[in-house]
């Protein structure tokens, strides 16, 4: 899939992104891509607009806990529209479609959604860490404070988006052309500083923070197991399922990209191949389809049962202790 790099030519005034002739992919690399991108497209929005669906419907799942799913969930939408049709059209072509400022959109949108949703993972974690281990429960100033956060996750990611736009670095043409992004290989001073807390504090902080607040939860799970054994197995294995899975999701679609962005930048030249790159940024992108079912479909709180009309029956597990709650929301 990998074949045949070329440099890439971009010009911010002029209304293209150009590629040289010797090729950024192969044709067949393009069109892997693009069946990659389609099916994340298709996925990505089908599991999002359905979380979206069933919580406009279900005003009684909008807990404090799933105000963060909501948020992440609209998030990941926005990537689905603006994001994602871009870069499938570019990689059915096999060359960037919509010019030089459509490249910075392209940029800054996927940019701004994705750390909205890193934010909100992370907030997330730190919501239920408080529930649990700080029996904090749910009353008209945790909805508030709930609300705020998510306010705040957007200016936060706004704040770190915005600077390639005014100066602080750039964005643009990444991998074999088809994407576009922060410009990882720039080697200036001011570009490298963006990168770092780029890093540390939209991608390593927020997973720092998920390892300890999950962690301290599944401390608890444990010792409420030791004073009620009865069903003690079965709780801890969900909820190990449920951290496990959370926290391998993050560093499964988000390190490899954080990584392949370190080496780009402060790596000897050439040690990314433009095409390689293509890879963490797929899996930066499979985050739209995975959430919905990591942090849906492990809801101790919802399940959604298929029936013969093929409508779904929504079915609540009344919260009769806390030691329930705990298992997710």
């Amino acid at each position: 899939l990998l074949a045949g790099l070329t440099k890439l030519h971009y010009s911010a005034g002029h209304s293209s992104v150009s590629e040289t002739s010797a090729g950024a992919l192969s044709r067949v690399g393009h069109t892997a891509t693009a069946v990659v991108l389609g099916f994340v497209l298709v996925l990505g929005f089908l599991g999002n607009f359905l979380v979206l669906l069933v919580f406009s419907r279900f005003p009684g799942l909008r807990t404090p806990a799933n105000l963060f799913l909501i948020n992440i969930s609209v998030s990941d939408m926005l990537v689905c529209i603006f994001g994602t049709p871009l870069s499938f059209a570019a990689s059915v072509r096999g060359r960037w479609l919509t010019g030089s400022y459509g490249c910075r959109w392209y940029g800054f949108s996927n940019a701004l959604f994705g750390i909205v949703s890193l934010v909100s993972l992370s907030l997330l974690s730190l919501e239920r860490y408080s529930s649990v281990c700080c029996s904090i429960h749910s009353d008209s100033s945790q909805y508030r404070r709930a609300r705020l956060a998510v306010a705040a996750s957007w200016f936060y990611s706004l704040a770190w988006t915005l600077p390639p736009l005014l100066g602080w670095s750039s964005y643009g043409p990444e991998g074999p052309g088809t994407t576009c992004s922060v410009q990882w290989h720039q080697r200036t001073a001011a570009s490298r500083s963006y990168i770092v807390c780029l890093f540390v504090f939209c991608l390593l902080l927020p997973l720092l923070l998920m390892f300890f607040c999950y962690w301290r939860i599944l401390l608890a799970v444990r010792v409420v197991a030791r004073i009620n054994r009865s069903s003690a197995e079965l709780r801890e294995s969900r909820v190990l399922l449920m951290v496990v899975a959370m926290v391998t999701g993050y560093l499964l679609c988000w390190m490899p990209y954080g990584v392949v962005a370190m080496l780009s930048s402060f790596g000897r030249p050439g040690m990314v191949p433009p095409a390689a790159s293509l890879i963490p940024s797929l899996l930066a992108k499979s985050s739209t389809v995975l959430n919905p079912v990591i942090y849906v479909l492990l809801n101790a709180q919802v399940k959604i049962v298929p029936v013969k009309t093929q409508r779904c029956i929504l079915k609540y597990k009344s919260k009769t202790c806390h030691m329930k709650s705990l298992l997710l929301v």
